[in-house]
């Protein structure tokens, strides 16, 4: 079992494999990252060919674009018989595609598998799995991703997957930018944010994404599960994805203004409900003590 990329989600994949007792190889290119997945038992390769070379099954957990077809590269250069590569991350349709092609002339079985969930969602065994690609290969690697998290829907073969992932990082992205707006105008009020925060997770617009938040927003806690530039670069791909497929996205269209506005007042490297925090240091009362 191999495993390249490892970021907050490609570490947290990583510590439930390990828990489940797989055998597990990792790459990532700043070598530090490892050493805590080394030190649980983890062999690291030194790199992603190398990786690829050790084991049948790849998974990917990767920023962008430009890095999933980097890696790609590498893995598909010389691949075991019957290897997999399941790459977990969210990347454009188009770069998708193009990687299919090249796992195809390598006869290499790719299955998209996007996420929905966050590191903390993965340590607590909960994560959804969006999966398309040839239903066989995912039987195969079944009892891989059901360690990683429980639910996973197939919705295609080809780059389904990958639409389907956007579109749910579309609501939450939307998501965010309401519970800010709410959450603003609430305490610009004086309502105290706990209270807010409770009533909003046991409303009917109680999402689950409302309840992993407010620990973090009542700690004022932006940290990152999910940085502001990775969001800003989802909606980038929902929009180009909107275009080729000759449809308007209004709302998408105005977050990726909030994003570029809340990357460039300082909070890109913060979790993207930092959202909050921006839109409330623009708020007339942001000099006022808030209840909490």
């Amino acid at each position: 079992m191999g495993l390249i990329g490892l970021g907050n989600m490609g570490t947290a994949v990583a510590e439930r494999l390990l828990e489940a007792d797989f055998p597990l190889v990792v790459y990532n290119r700043t070598p530090s990252k490892a050493e805590p997945l080394a030190a649980r038992g983890a062999t690291v390769a030194g790199s992603a060919a190398d990786l690829a070379g050790e084991t049948d099954v790849v998974l990917t957990s990767l920023s962008d674009d430009d890095a999933l077809e980097a890696v790609a590269g590498d893995v598909l250069s010389e691949p075991r018989p019957g290897t997999v590569l399941v790459d977990l991350s969210t990347v454009s349709p188009a770069a998708s595609a193009r990687v299919a092609s090249v796992a195809e002339a390598a006869s290499v079985d790719y299955l998209r598998a996007p996420v929905s969930g966050n590191p903390s969602v993965v340590r607590a065994g909960t994560l959804s799995f969006i999966v398309s690609g040839p239903r066989d290969a995912l039987e195969r690697v079944a009892p891989v991703i059901r360690a990683i998290g429980p639910t996973v829907h197939h919705v295609g073969e080809g780059e389904e997957a990958r639409i389907v992932k956007l579109t749910i990082n579309l609501m939450i992205a939307g998501l965010a930018q309401l519970m800010s707006e709410a959450l603003v105008l609430g305490e610009a009020a004086g309502v105290s944010r706990e209270a807010l925060l409770e009533v909003m997770g046991s409303s009917a617009a109680g999402a689950p994404f409302v309840k992993y938040k407010t620990e973090p927003l009542l700690r004022d806690d932006y940290s990152a599960t999910f940085t502001t530039a990775l969001m800003e670069k989802d909606i980038d791909l929902i929009l180009d994805a909107a275009e080729e497929h000759g449809v308007e996205l209004p709302v998408a269209r105005d977050l990726k203004g909030l994003l570029r506005a809340a990357v460039e007042a300082g909070h890109a490297d913060d979790d993207f409900i930092a959202l909050f925090l921006h839109l409330r240091s623009a708020s007339r009362y942001s000099d006022q003590e808030v209840v909490r």
